[in-house]
Formats: structure tokens, C-alpha cells, sequence
């Protein structure tokens, strides 16, 4: 069990280890196969009754974008000089999402060349990448990226402290943030607290649930499923502190993967190697190689200042490749082979049989 403070809320522990993960967001192409890869293992979209239809644990986002929830930066929450900062809860409709089609009418009904697949009921206003590749920027220098985002499973989790009952904790054994649903009561508070807003409100059950880093799998030894089904090699898998391992030299000797929003202070443990993009075109067509396409300040307003220096560092590594020479940082982002990509967690899902949960 987590250590109690004297007001009764659950405080994070002191842990042993911590599993990370590093998205190369110069592989992502929004193919969404992360995202639909954890909707069918953990979140059902075919019965209303179970609650999390609405819900993507794993969601995949064109940027610049409003994102899901909508406007989620806007938001709040997080920590502002040490202290804990209640934000805004999203709407139902900030989601969007678990809609009811007319399935009967357009595959049993005889109406194939008339009727078309539609949701039932109220016009939908958003949902998951409802505004998928709109981006920014005038032609020719339009530009987007695709964003993947799911928990953060933070360093300090502002919705570990915020939960009155204790049912939020962070796990000693490998910093995993994870819910007890027998003790939560419904209150959100996780969900305001959390900058991100990728906590969900069941309200069928009257829980809050979130990513848990497929942890099953993990403590067989498996990757999560985000990562073991994306086609692009782009997710790797490890404990951060494993100096020999992708994530740690990703993160801490290169220094080209950086957390979302760092300014939230919650220590996210998601990382994200920063798109590179194509220079600027003159009025004449030509490049113009100062500046690059995707603007400098808006991939600082999202991955903090050291983007510049990570973007520096990624170009002058690819440079030495095409002089020729060797990059250990190129080596471990092309992924050679895909064990290279997990660590300690590339065992075959095919193999494993699950024990009963554990709360260590």
C-alpha cells in the first residue's frame, strides 16, 4: 500500500525503478494502430453498458491541433512551484466518441446503395483526431505531425496526490501509476489534477480509469500492446534507469527525447524524440534552410527549451551517416531488429499466462 499523509491522500512511495518510453515522432504516421491496438485489448466499443466506449487510453493526434479532450492544454492542472494545481474536468463532449451507428439499417435492411454508415442521434462535434491532418501554416509551408499520447506515468503525479481515497499509487517495484477501482469513489479529482486530461470517467461504474502501461504483460515480460503492434518501430520500451538500454541513452545522453509540457512539473515518463521538418520555401521556391518548416517556438511550447539543442543534435548525427561515418544515436533509432526496441519486455505475447493482479 501507498504511504499515507496526515490529510489521508495517497503519496507516491519511494521506488526501485522506472519503466519509460520514447516515441520517435520522425516514425509516426498516424496509422493509429497503437491506439486501436489498446481499445481492443482493454477498452470495449461494442456495449455501452461497459463505459468505456468512449474512451482511447491511446490516442493518436495531429499537431498543431486541439487534441483529445479538446483543448486539453487549456485545461489545467499539474503542479505550479511545488504545489498542486486543481484544473478543469473535460466534458463528456470534449471526448466525443462512443457513438451508436445505424449497423442494422446500412448491413441487414436491403438498403446497401441508399443508406449510409452514420452515427444515430445527436451530430457528433468532436472525437478522437477529429481534426486529423489540418495542421498549420499557409501552402507551401503547411506542416503537422502526429502526437501519440496516453498516462505519463509521472515521476510525481499530481492525480496520485490529489485522490482523497487512496485509491491512486505509484508502484515501487517500476514507478507504474496505477488505480485501486475497489477504493475509488468516483470523485475525479485525478482527473482535474492531472495536466494531461488522459484520466476517463467511467459512468457506468462511477470510476476513473486510465492507461496502465499494459502491466500484466509487462511482468510477463511483454511489451504493451501500443508498442509491440506499431509497424513503424517508433516506441521503445525500457527502465530508465538501465544505462545500457535505448531509453536511457535516448533520453539522458543524447538528450533528444523530451517529455511533454515539462512546465506541468509531474515528471512525465513518456518521451518523444521532436519531429524534424523541411525548410521554409522562398516566394521563388527555393529553401530557405534558417528556418525550418514546423516552427522552433512551437516545438518548444510543447516538448520545453531543450528541443532546439535535440533537433541540433539529431541533424548533426544524420550528417555524420551521410559523410559516411558511424552514429551510435542513428544506430539506436533506425532499429535494426525489433528486440532492440524492448529490452527486457520482447518475450512473444503468444507465450505468456496471466497471473492474478497484484498490487505491490
Amino acid at each position: 500500500m501507498p504511504a499515507r499523509s496526515t490529510n489521508g491522500r495517497a503519496r507516491t512511495t519511494a521506488r526501485s525503478r522506472q519503466i519509460a518510453m520514447v516515441f520517435d515522432l520522425n516514425k509516426c504516421v498516424g496509422c493509429q494502430t497503437c491506439a486501436v491496438a489498446c481499445k481492443m485489448l482493454w477498452t470495449r466499443d461494442d456495449d455501452r453498458q461497459d463505459g468505456t466506449d468512449y474512451m482511447w487510453w491511446c490516442s493518436v493526434n495531429t499537431m498543431p491541433g486541439r487534441g483529445y479532450p479538446r483543448d486539453w492544454e487549456q485545461m489545467g492542472g499539474g503542479y505550479r512551484d511545488g504545489t498542486l494545481q486543481r484544473g478543469r474536468l473535460p466534458a463528456r463532449e470534449d471526448f466525443g466518441g462512443g457513438w451508436v451507428f445505424n449497423y442494422d439499417e446500412v448491413f441487414y435492411a436491403g438498403k446497401g446503395t441508399s443508406a449510409h454508415l452514420a452515427p444515430v442521434g445527436k451530430e457528433p462535434a468532436w472525437g478522437p483526431n477529429w481534426d486529423e491532418d489540418q495542421g498549420a501554416g499557409d501552402w507551401p509551408n503547411s506542416y503537422f505531425f502526429y502526437l501519440p499520447r496516453l498516462c505519463n506515468h509521472c515521476t510525481h503525479p499530481a492525480c496520485v496526490e490529489a485522490c482523497p481515497n487512496g485509491a491512486m499509487f505509484k508502484r515501487e517495484a517500476d514507478g507504474l501509476v496505477l488505480r485501486d477501482e475497489s477504493l475509488c469513489q468516483g470523485d475525479q479529482a485525478c482527473a482535474a489534477a492531472c495536466p494531461y486530461k488522459k484520466i476517463f470517467f467511467n459512468e457506468q461504474r462511477q470510476i476513473s480509469q486510465q492507461c496502465i502501461m499494459c502491466f500484466p504483460r509487462l511482468e510477463q515480460g511483454v511489451a504493451p500492446a501500443c508498442a509491440r503492434q506499431c509497424p513503424g518501430r517508433m516506441i521503445f520500451v525500457g527502465y530508465l534507469d538501465d544505462e545500457e538500454g535505448p531509453i536511457h541513452q535516448l533520453v539522458h545522453q543524447w538528450q533528444v527525447a523530451l517529455p511533454l509540457h515539462p512546465e506541468y512539473g509531474t515528471a512525465p515518463n513518456i518521451f518523444y524524440v521532436p519531429p524534424l521538418a523541411p525548410a521554409r520555401l522562398n516566394e521563388d521556391g527555393s529553401p530557405d534552410e534558417a528556418h525550418p518548416r514546423i516552427p522552433l517556438e512551437y516545438l518548444e511550447g510543447l516538448f520545453g527549451p531543450r528541443v532546439g539543442a535535440a533537433l541540433d543534435t539529431l541533424k548533426s548525427e544524420m550528417a555524420r551517416t551521410r559523410a559516411g561515418k558511424k552514429s551510435k544515436l542513428m544506430d539506436i533509432l533506425t532499429v535494426y531488429h525489433w528486440k532492440e526496441l524492448f529490452g527486457p519486455f520482447a518475450r512473444d505475447p503468444a507465450t505468456i499466462h496471466l497471473k492474478p493482479i497484484e498490487r505491490r
